[in-house]
């Protein structure tokens, strides 16, 4: 379990300088669009291709920050059936909707996108607007996201495992950046749920 808790580790270090870099993609984003608004308003000058970097942008940003969102578990999760459940139990429910639910999606989108890729890719598709951009690079984006998910995801798995079994604290612990009524309020269920097990 150490190797993979090891695995695990190397995992989220890559998934947090990602999520680093992802940051830019988004001032990136920002800087293009207003300055192609400022051109086209002052000089009257439009361009698809600055139209277009700014969907691939977000489509990067959108794609490959799933992993990066997970490792921060700052996904959307239903936090009043969560919060109600003991720190196992969540665990558990966690493994289970990784296995059967993410793994699967998952793969499955990876092996529905990466054909499209390959297409674009050989075919050298471009875009349909005039002036507008090559196409690969985008869809590439969807097999290497869902794939980027895919792997925090066994990292995340590795780390529910390990919790069960008593090596690490609680994966699943408050968001260390949510503000101090949600981080409160974690706390008061988390002593909830222990003194419910207790009286079991």
């Amino acid at each position: 379990m150490q190797l993979l808790l090891k695995l695990s580790r190397l995992i989220d270090a890559f998934s947090e300088r990602l999520g680093n870099l992802i940051y830019w993609l988004v001032l990136l984003a920002v800087l293009i669009s207003a300055g192609n608004a400022v051109v086209r308003k002052t000089l009257n000058i439009g361009s698809n291709a600055f139209l277009e970097i700014q969907w691939y942008l977000f489509s990067a940003v959108f794609m490959l920050g799933a992993g990066y969102v997970f490792l921060k578990n700052a996904h959307v999760r239903i936090d009043f059936l969560s919060n109600r459940f003991s720190p196992k139990v969540r665990n558990i429910v966690d493994i289970v909707g990784i296995l059967l639910i993410l793994t699967p999606l998952c793969v499955v989108f990876i092996d529905l996108s990466w054909p499209l890729f390959q297409r674009a890719w050989v075919s050298g598709e471009m875009s349909q607007n005039a002036g507008g951009l090559v196409r690969w690079p985008v869809y590439l984006l969807m097999p290497l996201g869902f794939g980027l998910l895919l792997l925090q995801a066994a990292s995340e798995l590795i780390k529910r495992f390990a919790f069960l079994a008593g090596l690490i604290p609680d994966p699943i612990g408050h968001n260390p950046h949510a503000p101090e009524e949600e981080v409160l309020s974690y706390e008061i269920e988390e002593h909830a749920g222990r003194a419910r097990e207790e009286l079991r």
